[in-house]
């Protein structure tokens, strides 16, 4: 019997906090990878709010740029989460910033005129103490929709707390069945999309 194909995943970490402070959105993009693991995917996470990372749409905007890094990270993996809190109700500045150097990949294609990004899947993850999951998930799907990515099935995950609310999901305890059997229905419907899609590709159109 023939063994599946180990795929790599990376998740974006779009706190607005660096590696020095804890991340509820990471923590959640951290279990993304854990369930993922279960299907023969290995992964990593980039805080992005460390990477010094520039405003601009093109691949490289220069000047000690962290974005070059990180994408060819995104180049590298079959998988890319969006992990984000919820901020007024949108995704927060930085995953916003994320999407916006995404739009670059519309200019890069391969031999066959197909976009670089044709092939990957993509999920996101969104915690906040505030109303807006549903609204987060559907802004980031149709960008990462429209720079290439494939979007599973049921491929969002998230905790919302009380409106207006202190608790953090990283204090949550124990943490909720709901968003964990969300996150392992995720996991499964991308790893299995992006095996099928790793053996299969898309055609030049």
């Amino acid at each position: 019997m023939n063994q599946p194909q180990r795929l790599h995943a990376l998740v974006l970490g779009c706190s607005l906090k660096s590696s020095a402070e804890e991340s509820s959105s990471e923590l959640l993009g951290q279990q993304v990878l854990t369930a993922l693991a279960k299907h023969d995917v290995d992964g990593e996470v980039i805080r992005v709010a460390d990477r010094d990372v520039r405003f601009g749409v093109t691949t490289d905007e220069g000047d000690g740029d962290g974005w070059p890094a990180i994408r060819a990270r995104i180049m590298a993996a079959q998988i890319l989460v969006i992990a984000t809190p919820i901020w007024m109700g949108q995704p927060s500045s930085v995953a916003k910033m994320v999407l916006e150097r995404l739009d670059a990949e519309l200019a890069e294609k391969d031999d066959e005129g197909r976009l670089l990004t044709f092939g990957k899947v993509a999920a996101v993850a969104v915690v906040g103490n505030e109303d807006g999951a549903h609204h987060v998930c559907a802004e980031v799907f149709q960008a990462l929709n429209d720079v290439g990515f494939t979007i599973p099935a049921t491929a969002g995950t998230y905790w919302v707390g009380e409106a207006m609310g202190k608790t953090d999901y990283k204090d949550v305890s124990p943490k909720p069945d709901t968003t964990g059997a969300a996150t392992a229905t995720l996991a499964a419907n991308v790893a299995h999309l992006a095996r099928l899609l790793a053996g299969e590709p898309y055609p030049p159109s």
